[in-house]
């Protein structure tokens, strides 16, 4: 096998073997505590500029399908893992996630002590690091350093989808809804169109004025990766769009839509990732453990008076959901479309098209 190198911005450096591509990339170091899911956690564009590491020991056992793809491509810039599992198992199995790797250009490292990795993360807080095969941990060092930080990249332009397209819905479409793709998971298009929702999905930085051109029923904001403050466009036609139709938010959405209403967001030292999250309805007082995937927060102040919290996670007390006061919106910071991930939360989606159909029943 090849050795491969990871080092962090901090000096540390991790030595193991190759899998997947070769060759050197950058990008900012990250965990998930997620036992399953590796297929849809690198497909899913919010990991996009990241190198996810893993911590479950065992990665690639039940191999991959196209099936379980979460966006069109492979979005993460490097994996992180203790062991490939070098002959999958699994009836739906189409090849081994190394061969995966290759395909997609993606660079992997396994064979170093993940459990360190991720304590170095939760103390120091996750920062930006290197993985190659071709040269030394010196020389990393410097090319690390000149690096763009991960805070500094509008990846929203990335990820999100070059021309607006139509996901129809399952049988009878019921509503039509407009997407706004910050880095769309396909699951979320899946729920919704099994629930009779047309979906539209634009890019996005798509003007506002664009969108309700269409008179949608509803909006719906992805989740998405890297710095919601560098999306001040978007968050001027989120205010503009949600003051017009029922609007849904998800992660990066929600993220969103606290901008757009006066809040403000902060970075978490080590992010929310992995599938066992409980979060808190307020109003019920209902727990449900969630799906989640994110580097950065909003703070529970905001400048407009008719935006309330109702949800927190109960790990850290982060905000976790929004609801406007008069006006059909809410918002959630985890996914409740899963992929990979608990289903506790899925009843949002219907939520969502009760909200619009309760909508098109006021009269005008």
């Amino acid at each position: 096998m090849t050795q491969a190198h990871l080092v962090l911005a901090d000096g540390t450096v991790f030595t193991g073997a190759s899998f997947g591509a070769t060759g050197t990339t950058i990008g900012e170091v990250v965990f998930n505590t997620g036992m399953t899911g590796y297929q849809e956690i690198l497909t899913d564009p919010s990991y996009a500029g990241q190198l996810v590491t893993l911590t479950y020991p065992l990665i690639g056992n039940y191999g991959i399908t196209k099936d379980d793809f979460e966006s069109r491509r492979v979005q993460v810039a490097g994996f992180i893992i203790k062991e490939l599992a070098d002959f999958p198992s699994n009836w739906r199995s189409e090849g081994t996630l190394d061969d995966f790797l290759k395909e997609h250009g993606v660079i992997g490292i396994q064979g170093l002590d993940t459990r360190a990795l991720t304590k170095t993360l939760r103390s120091a807080g996750v920062m930006m690091g290197a993985i190659s095969t071709e040269w030394t941990p010196e020389e990393l060092k410097e090319k690390l350093a000149a690096a763009a930080d991960y805070s500094q990249i509008d990846f929203s332009r990335a990820v999100t989808t070059p021309e607006p397209y139509v996901w129809p819905a399952a049988g009878e479409t019921k509503f039509k809804v407009a997407a706004l793709d910050c880095g769309l998971k396909y699951n979320i298009l899946r729920r919704l169109a099994a629930l009779g929702v047309e979906i539209t999905v634009y890019p996005a930085h798509t003007d506002a004025d664009t969108i309700l051109a269409t008179d949608p029923d509803g909006i719906f904001l992805s989740p998405g990766p890297g710095d919601p403050d560098l999306l001040g466009d978007i968050v001027k036609n989120v205010r503009t769009l949600s003051q017009a139709k029922p609007t849904m938010g998800i992660c990066m959405g929600n993220q969103l839509l606290g901008l757009a209403y006066g809040g403000r967001t902060f970075k978490l030292p080590f992010g929310h990732r992995g599938s066992n999250h409980p979060v808190q309805d307020l109003e019920t007082g209902k727990v449900v453990i969630t799906s989640q995937n994110h580097g950065y927060a909003l703070a529970e102040e905001f400048d407009d008076p008719d935006i309330k919290v109702w949800q927190l996670n109960l790990n850290d007390r982060t905000v976790e959901g929004l609801k406007h006061k008069k006006l059909p919106i809410f918002s959630i910071q985890y996914h409740p479309e899963a992929s990979p991930g608990p289903t506790d939360s899925g009843g949002y989606f219907e939520a969502f098209v009760e909200m619009m159909e309760a909508n098109k029943k006021v009269p005008a």
